[in-house]
């Protein structure tokens, strides 16, 4: 058995406990925490103030190396995908594990305990499979091992260009697609087969642009049988919407509920641009939402309702996306102040609430917990041994009185402020140094620029 003991936690609600001791008896989850203790004898001391694993619901981890790259001149979401095709047609999958397994780390520090990996990258360049037709997933599992993160594998399918009839994919696009959605599911039986204690598998729908009715309904069938999660990028840009109208008279959303892809079990990611319809039918069905504002803003796609999506019943996680910025701290802080620059007040998500999101939110959204788990505690008995310590200490936490709970918090910590991670039990960041990648950032810089070397001007 493990114990450790933490000046100060989070346990629900909005104020910080103090003295807790967390008690794992050796199988990764907590067989106690109690709040008020003095230290044990042998206890392992967190020094600051302890809050769950943060998860990261929604990732593309090869998006990593567009970081300070695509950001400079004039465009939009459509021109910045065009530089990010020309990556994607230069990603082998020893590219793929070096610079996921880099990412992931990155993500550890930031104090990531889950990922989920919404992974369309998975044949070669001209379309055909590998030898082995899982070996791009494959490297992201093997990634997320050595970084020490849990990684649920959300296998996207991804079939045609466009809503046109005969809109059949071209360039890095041939990577995504399986042909059809059987042979979707013949690859991912195969994957399926190989999931193992450290990953789950999920499934998703890019789009409802890239992927037809009646194949939408094929992969929900499929996480439906499985109890996998299912997630889907929707109404992220107001082309989607206005192509989805113009092409099936209804919005992306109208046509995921008809295809079966909406419950409780299923996660819209971005969901910027709904209707008010739309807000209310995902929030009837109980689909979740994931936000991922710092790349949101910076494609200037837009900020979308999470208040009125909150309210409506959509439980909220959060992602980093594109990976502009790996800080879920920030990504629940930005939620807030977006719907104050909305709406002109404050204090319209509770803090409890956005650090709800950034941590049990996403367990549940990748299937790490139940969908309808709603228990007051996110540390407790029962639970993963998954916390993150962050420094007290800190510039940027320095003066923080605890009385002032988790507000203090959710608006003033970064990533920079953790210092200790633990997944299962066991630590991945000591005194902010990853255990099993020395150096994090050497890593990132030969990945990215390697696979930058061979893309064209």
């Amino acid at each position: 058995m493990t114990t450790w003991y933490a000046d100060h936690a989070w346990l629900g609600g909005e104020e910080l406990a103090a003295g807790v001791v967390l008690e794992d008896a050796g199988d990764g989850r907590l067989s106690r925490v109690a709040a008020g203790q003095d230290p044990p004898a042998g206890a392992i001391h967190l020094c600051g103030i302890v809050v769950p694993g943060l998860a990261n619901t929604h990732s593309h981890a090869f998006h990593r190396a567009l970081r300070g790259r695509v950001e400079a001149g004039a465009g939009d979401f459509w021109r910045w995908r065009d530089r990010m095709y020309a990556l994607a047609a230069v990603i082998d999958p020893d590219d793929l594990f070096e610079l996921a397994r880099a990412t992931y780390g990155e993500m550890a520090l930031a104090g990531v305990t889950a990922v989920g990996e919404f992974h369309y990258l998975h044949h070669r360049p001209d379309g055909r499979p590998y030898a082995d037709p899982n070996v791009m997933g494959g490297a992201l599992v093997a990634a997320a091992a050595e970084a020490g993160v849990r990684l649920t594998l959300l296998d996207t399918c991804y079939l045609r260009a466009g809503f046109r009839a005969g809109s059949p994919v071209t360039g890095a696009q041939l990577r995504f697609s399986d042909g059809d959605a059987d042979r979707w599911v013949d690859r991912v039986e195969d994957l399926a087969a190989r999931a193992g204690s450290g990953w789950r598998l999920g499934a998703a729908v890019h789009s409802v642009r890239a992927v037809d009715e009646r194949s939408m309904g094929v992969v929900a069938e499929w996480a439906r049988a499985r109890a996998a999660p299912l997630h889907m990028h929707l109404s992220e840009q107001p082309a989607e919407n206005e192509e989805a109208l113009a092409a099936a008279g209804r919005t992306p959303t109208a046509v995921a509920g008809a295809a079966g892809v909406l419950g409780p079990h299923a996660t819209a990611v971005h969901a910027t641009h709904p209707t008010a319809g739309d807000v209310e039918a995902l929030g009837a069905t109980g689909t979740g939402v994931c936000l991922c504002p710092t790349t949101e803003r910076d494609l200037g796609d837009g900020v979308g309702p999470a208040g009125e999506l909150a309210a409506a019943g959509c439980p909220l996680s959060l992602g980093t996306d594109s990976h502009a910025v790996v800080d879920v701290l920030e990504e629940a802080r930005l939620v807030e102040l977006h719907e104050r620059l909305l709406h002109r007040r404050r204090g319209g998500l509770a803090s409890a609430a956005l650090l709800e999101a950034a941590t049990a939110g996403g367990y549940r959204a990748l299937g790490w917990s139940a969908a309808d788990d709603r228990a007051a505690s996110p540390l407790g008995a029962g639970r993963p041994a998954d916390f993150v310590t962050l420094d007290r200490a800190s510039v940027r936490l320095a003066g923080l009185d605890p009385i002032e709970g988790v507000a203090g918090l959710v608006f003033a910590a970064t990533a920079s402020d953790v210092t200790d991670v633990v997944v299962a039990g066991r630590p991945i960041v000591r005194d902010r140094c990853h255990v099993t990648i020395p150096d994090v950032a050497r890593d990132l810089h030969r990945a990215i620029t390697s696979a930058w070397s061979r893309v064209a001007p």
